[in-house]
Parts: C-alpha cells; sequence; structure tokens
C-alpha cells in the first residue's frame, strides 16, 4: 500500500486554475522530486497536501485513510485538519522560524504545545529529542542560539529538525535552498541527501537538478498546474520523453 495516494487534485484561485487532475502516489520510504518553473503549481500543491490551501476537487490519502475528500464536507471541518497536518511536515523556502526562540525551542515548540493538548510526553522527553535532532543536523552547539545568531544554512537545517520533531509520515520541502547563498546550499542538500539515505519518506520541490536526478526515486514535471511527465529521475532529467519537458531542461541548463 502506497503511503500517500493523490488523486485527481485541482485548485482555483478565483479563474485562474492552478492545479488540474494531480495524481500521484508515493511508497513508503520513497523520495518524490517535484521539478517545474516558477507558477507552474508545485508550492499549492505542496500546501494543498499539508491543508494549507483546500483543493476544489480531489482526494488525498495517507496509509489508505481519505484525509481529504473535495465531495466529503467531514473531511475539511478545522479540528479535523488539524489533526491530519500532523501526517506532514513542511519546511519552508525562508526557514519561517521565531526570532524570539532558541533553536532548541523552535524545534521542541509544537511538540511542547501538542503534548499539553493530548498529554503523554513529558517536556524533558521532548528538549533531549529536540537536542538528538540539531546533532543529527550538525548544530549540537547552536540549540541556545537564536535564528540572527545563525547563518542561512544553519536557520534551513533548524526548520528540517522542527518539521521532523513531530514525526510525520511525510517531509516536504518547499525548494529548501532558494534562499541560501551557493556555499550554503550543499550542507543542507547534505542533510537531505541523509534523510533520504534513511529512507525517510519525502516530497522536494527543488530547482537543484543533479540533486533530484541522484536522490529522488521519482520525479514529477509540472507546468500551468499540469503533471507533464513523471517517472524515474534519470529517465525524465536525462531522457525527456515530452517536449515540454525538454524545452524547460535546455533552458535550465543554459542558464
Amino acid at each position: 500500500m502506497a503511503i500517500l495516494e493523490v488523486h485527481d487534485i485541482e485548485k482555483h484561485f478565483g479563474a485562474t486554475h492552478v492545479l488540474e487532475d494531480i495524481s500521484f502516489s508515493l511508497e513508503q520510504g520513497q523520495a518524490l522530486a517535484i521539478i517545474g518553473s516558477s507558477g507552474s503549481g508545485k508550492t499549492t500543491l505542496l500546501r494543498c497536501l499539508n491543508f494549507l490551501e483546500t483543493p476544489d476537487r480531489g482526494r488525498i490519502l495517507v496509509n489508505g485513510e481519505t484525509l481529504f475528500d473535495a465531495a466529503d464536507p467531514r473531511t475539511q471541518l478545522e479540528s479535523e485538519i488539524r489533526k491530519k497536518r500532523l501526517h506532514f511536515g513542511l519546511v519552508f523556502q525562508n526557514f519561517n522560524l521565531f526570532p524570539q526562540y532558541t533553536a532548541l525551542q523552535n524545534v521542541t515548540l509544537a511538540r511542547e504545545l501538542l503534548a499539553k493538548e493530548r498529554g503523554g510526553e513529558s517536556r524533558e522527553a521532548i528538549l533531549e529529542a529536540g537536542k538528538a535532532l540539531l546533532a543529527q543536523m550538525g548544530l549540537a552547539d547552536r540549540a541556545s542560539h537564536y535564528p540572527h545568531q545563525l547563518s542561512g544554512g544553519q536557520q534551513q537545517r533548524v526548520a528540517i529538525a522542527r518539521a521532523l520533531a513531530l514525526q510525520p509520515d511525510i517531509l516536504c520541502f518547499d525548494e529548501p535552498t532558494s534562499a541560501l547563498d551557493p556555499e550554503l546550499t550543499g550542507e543542507v542538500l547534505r542533510v537531505i541527501r541523509g534523510l533520504s539515505e534513511q529512507r525517510t519518506t519525502m516530497i522536494i520541490v527543488t530547482h537543484e537538478m543533479a540533486f533530484a536526478r541522484d536522490v529522488a526515486d521519482q520525479v514529477i514535471f509540472m507546468d500551468g498546474g499540469v503533471i507533464v511527465e513523471q517517472g524515474d529521475p534519470r529517465q525524465v532529467i536525462d531522457h525527456p520523453r515530452e517536449e515540454r519537458t525538454r524545452q524547460f531542461l535546455s533552458r535550465y541548463e543554459e542558464g
């Protein structure tokens, strides 16, 4: 059984058709890379999967459970959506760390709030888990630092640790290196590569073509809100079948 099934997702903003008939599946431990030009619908798709946007049509299933069905209003209740967001972790382009909190506090805050709401974990256990995640990111000595004391690459690694803290089924990245200087991009990509080697289930919206080819198990190329081509990364990126994919990749290589 696929860990994630997406069926016929559509999304409109006014008269603009942003997503149309988006369907794909993802197996446990796989990494999916989504590529395409700005405005092709990649970020909107991630926001729909994380229930930050509500699709106008379609269904989203995780581990066989229907989390969203546009035809079933019961799946769209805010009380239900809050629970369903826990299946996904999202790492934003621009880090989105809380400036008034330390790295460790940024990582543990959501888990502490959830523990207060539902009970179970002690604060000590949450702090230890947060420290372990920062150590996994190579930031054990930065736990007490505030975001303004960290480089962009370090801030993004804190954001990754924060997304992992709630132990999501699927970790999503929205162009995680686009706000970084080139010399800092490598450290974040190394962390994502390490997560892939640990068989973390991931969806990565990226403009790093070589990285997508080497790390992903499958690639989707989007254009104009539709999936133009999807399949094995080396086939899609090195030997695309669709003319639109070839045009995009050739312009990218020229850039």
